[in-house]
């Protein structure tokens, strides 16, 4: 195997968008999962993020980035909705952003290898007052106590309540921690020990700014201690 070397100054060379496929590609496999806001006009938004992370089970909080708020708008008369799966830095104000922020409440909805396609086309820059679950042919669905959407067609969603929105200097991207309300998951999933088993709901992973992927497991493995060689569990 020849192994390339890439300096910073390689990659600071490259063109904007060669520069951010590279490095979206480094950190590896990622979830792929659409957030599904509403407006206080009842204008719902469906956006594709790859940046949804575990950060603790009690309480259970998920985080995610969103990009910056406030960046160089297109031209004049041009002005469209760009979610937060934008790469180049030339989006306009996050419709996500600014629905958590007034509504308190949003969803993550898991996707799938039958919605890869629709999921992919909400980043497009749709107009404000377009869903993008309109727009993709994904359907809304909603329970009692959330405002927000979720997505139908999604075997693996659930809801959040806003806990914590914090800006990040370093490159004005946004860090939105939610904790989570409800749980909607298809029953063949959950297994007795609280393992779900994505897999087997066919949720589709990410790797680099469009290319998704199906997966296979290895295997489960036993808790790691020192004294003991981990095994395959069953799943």
């Amino acid at each position: 195997m020849a192994i390339k070397h890439f300096s910073s100054a390689d990659i600071n060379g490259f063109a904007d968008r060669q520069r951010a496929r590279f490095i979206n590609s480094l950190s590896g496999f990622k979830s792929a999962n659409l957030v599904a806001t509403i407006d206080e006009q009842g204008i719902t938004n469906l956006a594709m993020i790859s940046s949804v992370f575990h950060i603790g089970a009690s309480p259970a909080l998920v985080g995610m980035i969103i990009r910056p708020t406030a960046v160089q708008p297109p031209a004049k008369n041009t002005l469209k909705k760009a979610n937060i799966n934008d790469a180049d830095n030339k989006a306009v104000p996050r419709n996500t952003l600014a629905n958590i922020k007034r509504t308190g409440v949003y969803t993550i909805n898991h996707v799938s290898a039958d919605i890869y396609q629709q999921a992919h086309q909400t980043s497009a820059r749709y107009d404000d007052a377009i869903s993008e679950f309109d727009a993709v042919g994904l359907t809304e669905t909603y329970i009692d106590g959330v405002a927000a959407p979720f997505v139908q067609q999604s075997q693996l969603k659930f809801s959040l309540s806003v806990r914590e929105i914090t800006p990040l200097t370093i490159n004005n991207t946004i860090l939105v921690i939610g904790e989570v309300s409800h749980v909607l998951v298809d029953n063949i999933a959950v297994k007795d020990d609280g393992y779900i088993d994505i897999e087997s709901i066919n949720t589709a992973a990410v790797s680099g700014l469009d290319s998704y992927h199906t997966t296979t497991r290895l295997s489960r493995l036993s808790y790691a201690k020192v004294d003991r060689p981990v095994q395959a569990l069953d799943i």
